[in-house]
């Protein structure tokens, strides 16, 4: 039902998280980019999670008090883990993005793969294994180096935007690359290193005709290593090509994959599936993301761009979506 107002939206961005400089600036990316039928309203949620409006501290009903829908600039703990939808779900207020127990799940890397484990005839998945904190000390890095893949990726178990990733190549590595891990979670998870083409590729409900509408997958070329926190978010020095150049065969894997992930797992209104392409095994699924990033360097207003789906309409359809699902 149209609201007889402007409608009012409140963008919410920062957050306790190591994603909060991310998060201020894809939230500023909405507040900058909403049309003119929508009345903003910047909501700052500070490192310590305190909320505020007008530079004033307000707990979240208050500050929810007039909004008619809640747009999510939020990025990895607390925003998109579940929390600040299970605070938006108990108010009754429509948002952006997923809801509490898809996001919870694909912000989790293992329980994700578990969570696609009956499509591993159609997905690939690197190998993996999960180790707690207490495990680690238990355990020791000589007896996890025995039995990790080599060479190997260790990532947080929980967290996004690439922080605390590290590729282990030698038992020298393996220390600091869990120390670094451990930072950002309690849990890490330590993947096969496989070699090949970045490719990330977005989706969208109900869009052009389909149920999940594939945007253009696009190659990730970092001057470094692998496309890390620095890469995606300060240097200037990444390569992207949109759409990306692979057969049309590739192609196709890396769209039905990711429309795959994303109705498998449950997401709504909008995701982002990374994968590695490698020349000789094919197209593995790396993770998925169910608020990536809206800042200058992120790929969802590049794929957007790219298919001539501007971010004004980008985010009037998906806070159409939102109200829709109220």
């Amino acid at each position: 039902m149209p609201f007889a107002h402007k409608t009012r939206v409140a963008v919410l961005r920062g957050g306790p998280s190591s994603e909060y400089e991310v998060s201020l600036k894809s939230g500023e990316t909405v507040l900058k980019n909403l049309p003119a039928k929508y009345k903003p309203i910047d909501v700052f949620i500070s490192r310590a999670g305190v909320w505020h409006v007008g530079g004033m501290e307000k707990k979240p009903a208050e500050a929810l008090k007039h909004v008619d829908v809640v747009f999510v600039a939020l990025h990895g703990q607390y925003g998109e883990d579940g929390k600040v939808q299970r605070i938006l779900e108990h108010l009754g207020i429509p948002f952006t993005g997923s809801k509490s127990f898809a996001s919870a799940l694909a912000m989790n890397k293992h329980l994700t793969k578990n969570a696609l484990g009956h499509l591993k005839d159609k997905i690939k998945f690197a190998m993996h294994k999960v180790f707690t904190r207490d495990e680690i000390k238990q355990k020791g890095t000589h007896e996890i180096f025995r039995i990790i893949p080599h060479p190997s990726i260790v990532k947080p178990l929980t967290a996004g935007s690439s922080v605390g990733i590290t590729i282990v190549k030698t038992f020298f590595d393996l220390e600091s690359a869990l120390n670094r891990a451990l930072e950002h979670s309690d849990s890490v998870i330590v993947e096969e290193f496989i070699e090949g083409r970045e490719v990330t590729c977005g989706v969208v409900d109900n869009f052009r005709g389909q149920k999940t509408y594939p945007l253009f997958p696009i190659e990730i070329i970092p001057k470094t290593s692998f496309y890390d926190y620095h890469a995606k978010y300060v240097s200037d020095d990444t390569t992207y090509i949109c759409p990306a150049k692979f057969d049309e065969s590739v192609r196709q894997t890396i769209q039905e994959a990711s429309k795959m992930i994303h109705e498998s797992m449950g997401l709504r209104h909008y995701s982002r599936s990374d994968f590695i392409v490698h020349p000789k095994r094919g197209v593995y699924f790396l993770e998925v993301n169910t608020l990536p990033g809206m800042t200058s360097h992120s790929l969802i207003p590049k794929a957007n761009d790219a298919g001539g789906f501007p971010l004004s309409e980008f985010f009037d359809h998906v806070l159409t979506l939102a109200v829709a699902h109220k």
